[in-house]
């Protein structure tokens, strides 16, 4: 049985709960999958250019429905998505085995200028949230070619690498990560950091917490564990799909439901940090506009140098790839 949907249906459904998701790899169905299990959404619309697989994805989940929250699952076009709430945007070339994710820019920035048009047009009102990589520079020409505000324009940004950091952190800590505020910053990717001055666990911190339980903390190794975990996922299994998934769900969620979370998502910085004219990851408030607030925490000069380097390298990466000016 077809899992598309008639078009007489489609008026039953609360589009406010509609939530898009373009592109049907590991990460887009691993992440409609959590989203079905959370039930954040009443129609999941996946939208892929092999249209068989979208299909194929959308019936099995939608096969899923009786053993968990009331959903419609469907396959559809771009067309289709219009009213989502949320497009969710994982298509794009996959990053391979020893492969940077900078390395992907040019191939899928050329995808982007096709694809990121036609989603504005379908979907003007929508909030756009970029996961393909590599994710800072996409995020920009997102912002670029959709012509949307850029607080409707988020990265998925370093919203893992941070939940990979309060992992590692919680292991070595003995606490929950949830008890734990550290966040990674900048760019998603090698010129990623740890912003280690501002870190703490429950309001003590990090360096002081350590100390207090005698703890031998290698925060250089703990760094690298987390800048190379992807690398080293993509090494064994070819690919990473789910702690991503529910990290996207979490992003989403404090969309939805206009949560105000503070998340290290990608945005477009106008001035933020001393920067400008480039999306990178700072700690920032999400809600149902999307970037509400882009937090501006008190980092150390080595920290903010790093920061600036960061930038930097994302810059020159988006000037790679956009076209110059006529």
């Amino acid at each position: 049985m077809s899992s598309k949907l008639s078009p007489e249906l489609s008026p039953a459904l609360n589009t406010l709960d509609k939530i898009a998701v373009i592109g049907c790899g590991q990460v887009g169905v691993t992440f409609a999958y959590a989203l079905l299990i959370d039930g954040l959404a009443e129609e999941i619309v996946l939208s892929d250019v092999n249209a068989a697989k979208a299909e194929g994805e959308a019936m099995d989940l939608q096969n899923a429905v009786p053993f968990g929250r009331p959903a419609q699952v469907r396959s559809g076009s771009i067309a289709d998505c219009a009213g989502a709430q949320v497009v969710v945007v994982t298509a794009g070339a996959a990053q391979k085995p020893g492969e940077t994710r900078l390395d992907l820019i040019a191939k899928n920035a050329r995808i982007f200028s096709e694809l990121i048009p036609e989603i504005a047009r379908h979907c003007p009102d929508t909030i756009l949230l970029i996961v393909s990589n590599p994710v800072d520079a996409l995020t920009y020409l997102a912002w670029q070619y959709s012509g949307f505000p850029p607080e409707r324009v988020i990265g998925s940004g370093t919203v893992l690498d941070s939940g990979r950091l309060r992992d590692l952190l919680a292991q070595r800590c003995q606490v929950d990560p949830r008890n734990i505020h550290a966040y990674i910053i900048g760019e998603h990717g090698d010129t990623e950091l740890p912003a280690w001055s501002i870190a703490n666990i429950a309001g003590i911190p990090l360096a002081e917490f350590a100390q207090q339980r005698q703890l031998n903390l290698s925060l250089d190794e703990i760094y690298n564990q987390v800048k190379n975990a992807g690398y080293e996922i993509i090494q064994r299994k070819g690919y990473t799909n789910f702690a991503v998934g529910l990290a996207l769900v979490k992003i989403v969620e404090s969309i939805v439901r206009n949560e105000n979370s503070v998340l290290t998502v990608s945005s477009l910085l106008q001035g933020q940090m001393g920067l400008q004219d480039v999306c990178l990851s700072l700690p920032t408030i999400v809600s149902r506009r999307g970037v509400e607030c882009v937090l501006q925490p008190n980092l150390s000069e080595a920290e903010q140098s790093a920061l600036q380097t960061s930038a930097q390298t994302l810059q020159e990466a988006i000037r790679s790839v956009m076209a110059p000016a006529s």
